[in-house]
C-alpha cells in the first residue's frame, strides 16, 4: 500500500489546567484543502510553548494511523487523527522505522526527519490517561519531528514519498530510546549531522573519555 496522508491537523492556542505554562495548541483537528508549509510550520497551526516546542527541527510532528490504531486498543478508546498533537496523520508509512536525516516529499513540500517527541506533562493531561509520559516512554513509539527543506503547500491524501533514506540504522524508534531509556545509546547519533540541535547539544554534553 503506498503511503499517504491521511489527515492534516492544525491547532489554536488556548488556556489549560495542564503543564507550566497553562496554554496549549495540542488539540489539533483535521483541517481541509491545500494547506502552506513553511519553514516554521504548518500555516494556521499555533503552538504555545515555543521554549521546548516548535522551531525548524520541529516544524511538522507526524504520526501513524497504525500507531494510533494500535494505542487505541491498549487504552480501550477511539484516537482521532490530531488526537496526539500531531500536524499530519499518515497511513502506510513505517514512521517508526524511517531514519533520522531522511526526506519526504509530500505535495509540493520536501520535509526531513529531525527529532522524535518526547512527552510532556502536557500531552498526558490532554490524553486524560493516567501514567501517560511513563506509558509512552515504555511503549516507545513516539512519531517523528519534521523541518522543512522546501516550502510548498500539501493536502490529505497525498502520498508521502521517501526521496532520500539515509546510510545508517539511526532510527526514530532508536533514538526515542537513545534520549529515554536507553542512554547509552546518545553517542550513536553523532553519525547522523541531520538531527536537531537539541539532539547534538546532548551528544556534545556526553562525558568525553
Amino acid at each position: 500500500m503506498a503511503a499517504t496522508v491521511e489527515s492534516v491537523n492544525i491547532g489554536t492556542t488556548r488556556d489549560v489546567p495542564w503543564g507550566s505554562l497553562k496554554r496549549s495548541a495540542i488539540d489539533k483537528r483535521p483541517t481541509s484543502g491545500p494547506v502552506r508549509v513553511r519553514t516554521l510550520g504548518v500555516e494556521g497551526d499555533e503552538i504555545a510553548d515555543l521554549e521546548h516546542h516548535g522551531g525548524r527541527d520541529q516544524a511538522v510532528y507526524v504520526y501513524a494511523a497504525e500507531d494510533l490504531a494500535a494505542w487505541a486498543k491498549l487504552l480501550g478508546r477511539d484516537l482521532r487523527p490530531g488526537q496526539f498533537g500531531e500536524n499530519l496523520t499518515t497511513r502506510g508509512l513505517d514512521v517508526q522505522g524511517a531514519r533520522i536525516g531522511e526526506r519526504w516529499r509530500i505535495g509540493s513540500v520536501v520535509l526531513e526527519v529531525s527529532d522524535v517527541r518526547i512527552p510532556c506533562s502536557v500531552f498526558q493531561g490532554f490524553l486524560g490517561e493516567p501514567r501517560w509520559v511513563r506509558r509512552f516512554a515504555e511503549h516507545g513509539v513516539p512519531g517523528a519531528y519534521l523541518r522543512v527543506v522546501e516550502e510548498g503547500t500539501l493536502s490529505a491524501g497525498d502520498p508521502v514519498v521517501v526521496v532520500e533514506r539515509r546510510d545508517h540504522d539511526l532510527t526514530v524508534g532508536l533514538t526515542f530510546r537513545a534520549l529515554t531509556t536507553r542512554r547509552e545509546l546518545l553517542a550513536s547519533l553523532a553519525a547522523e549531522p541531520r538531527a536537531s540541535a537539541k539532539i547534538q547539544g546532548k551528544i556534545a554534553a556526553l562525558p568525553k573519555h
